[in-house]
């Protein structure tokens, strides 16, 4: 299945996931959430923390605001693991 028409993924997404190898849902789930953002952010220092949660909403098939917020804490600490304050 494309990244196209995939929950939390408009273009720009789109194409920044195809940017890093990332060219189908399937893919999208193979690589994981983490990864997936690891891959965005060593291609652009700037990308920011909704990105992380798009891509978790997108694997699991709801908007990113429906997310578990256990989840999103989760991805909260990840994200401030690996990207450096400004």
């Amino acid at each position: 299945m494309a990244i196209t028409g995939v929950h939390n993924i408009g273009k720009v997404l789109e194409l920044k996931l195809e940017a890093v190898g990332i060219h189908s849902l399937d893919e999208l789930k193979e690589v994981g959430t983490e990864e997936s953002f690891l891959r965005l952010l060593s291609n652009n220092k700037n990308t920011s923390r909704s990105v992380i949660f798009s891509i978790e909403g997108a694997i699991k098939g709801v908007r990113w605001h429906k997310l578990d917020e256990d989840r999103k804490n989760e991805l909260r600490e990840f994200y401030n693991s690996v990207v450096r304050p400004r």
